[in-house]
């Protein structure tokens, strides 16, 4: 994407080129915002670059970060009809499946408190998961099928977003520090090759959320969760026709745990390649390739689909959640510093989440009413810590 540079003062600075921030400029746009979009590398050069394009309602508990998914995925539908066919939104959705009763029934209690929620699920027994999966491995006790789970291509719907907002977009420019007046409100941010003056901040940094909060002034405890993704040699079309996962995948969205997790989502490509994530695991910013995370992921994916035992990987990689000890986004004006605003923290979920969250942060910077509750997303729930560095503890941002 060629930058582009315009001379007026914007009415927000996004800093962030992932998912997130362009979907905070596309909807700050569509407002009538004049917005510029600031990133030290390229489009989607983080979290976003390293996902693999998830659009879940399946494992999220009922709750704030439901209800933001629900609406992201109806905002993502709408999307689909004006973005181009390289950002490959495909409707295809997801395959819930179960070992055993044990873990049926589990299933079975959530998805009920989900459809209270407004997710349509359907059980699907045993006898009748071939139907959808023909290649599943036998003796599961059954499954849930979610039609409202989706797959999107990341870096090029973030291309693509930013693209369509309008915005002045300002790659391999960093900022340096977040500008303030004599009351304490923003002014607008230092770069690498000046100051760009505006009366809003966002703070879309993804992993690096809290490095940025703590530049301004405030806590935000944003940490790495690093995971990695395998990528097969390209198959025959549909041989994994849904988002395909075991239960104990949504126990691993939700567990605190800094240690390795790991349970396999199986799902095709347009391009005929099978993706398999997704390990979980704080370890700073540590790059190192771990063998136990890919060998696990490998294991586990031949587990659901015998089918994949001979087939080779011909890749694979690996990038950083931005969590949150609540496992739910900072989202929305930070009341501590006027005029700064967060849209981070999404950990796994952020391209799904992000167009609910660019309408939310278009929203407050409007000063419109926001489209849901944004309550539960504030920015300053995790209190006040001025002197705590928040990589101070899990590694430094790369």
């Amino acid at each position: 994407m060629p930058t582009r540079h315009v001379s007026h003062v914007p009415d927000a600075v996004i800093i962030g080129a992932g998912i997130t921030g362009a979907a905070c400029a596309y909807y700050a746009g569509r407002a009538g915002l004049a917005v510029t979009v600031v990133d030290r590398g390229p489009v989607a050069g983080g979290t976003t670059g390293a996902g693999e394009g998830n659009l879940l309602v399946s494992d999220k508990e009922a709750g704030p970060e439901l209800d933001l998914a629900l609406l992201s995925t109806r905002l993502w539908r709408e999307l689909a009809a004006t973005l181009p066919p390289e950002t490959e939104y495909e409707p295809k959705g997801g395959l819930v499946v179960a070992s055993d009763e044990t873990a049926l029934t589990a299933l079975r209690a959530l998805a009920a408190r989900q459809e209270k929620a407004g997710v349509e699920t359907h059980e699907i027994p045993a006898g009748r998961l071939l139907d959808l999966e023909p290649h599943l491995a036998p003796g599961l006790a059954g499954g849930f099928h979610y039609p409202q789970d989706a797959q999107v291509q990341p870096a090029m719907a973030a291309a693509h977003l930013l693209r369509a907002s309008g915005a002045d977009v300002r790659l391999g420019e960093e900022v340096t520090a977040v500008l303030t007046d004599r009351s304490g409100a923003v002014s607008g941010v230092r770069t690498t090759r000046g100051d760009l003056p505006a009366p809003a901040v966002v703070n879309a940094t993804g992993t690096w959320g809290g490095a940025l909060a703590h530049a301004a002034g405030v806590h935000l405890p944003v940490r790495p969760r690093r995971g990695f993704v395998l990528v097969t040699e390209p198959l025959p079309p549909r041989l994994v026709r849904h988002k395909v996962y075991a239960a104990d995948y949504v126990a691993d969205v939700a567990s605190g745990s800094a240690d390795l997790q790991s349970s396999a989502v199986v799902e095709g490509t347009p391009a005929g390649t099978v993706l398999i994530g997704a390990t979980r695991e704080r370890v700073g910013f540590d790059r190192t390739l771990s063998t136990e995370a890919l060998r696990r992921l490998a294991a586990q994916a031949v587990a659901l689909f015998p089918v994949l035992g001979t087939v080779r990987a011909i890749r694979a990689y690996h990038g950083f959640r931005p969590y949150l000890p609540d496992h739910l986004p900072a989202i929305g004006p930070d009341p501590r510093v006027p005029g700064l605003h967060h849209a981070c923290g999404h950990e796994g979920a952020g391209i799904g989440l992000a167009p609910a969250t660019g309408l939310l942060v278009a929203a407050a910077l409007c000063g419109e009413p926001p489209p849901l509750d944004p309550r539960p997303f504030r920015p300053d729930r995790f209190g006040t810590r001025p002197d705590a560095h928040p990589d101070a503890s899990e590694g430094a941002a790369p």
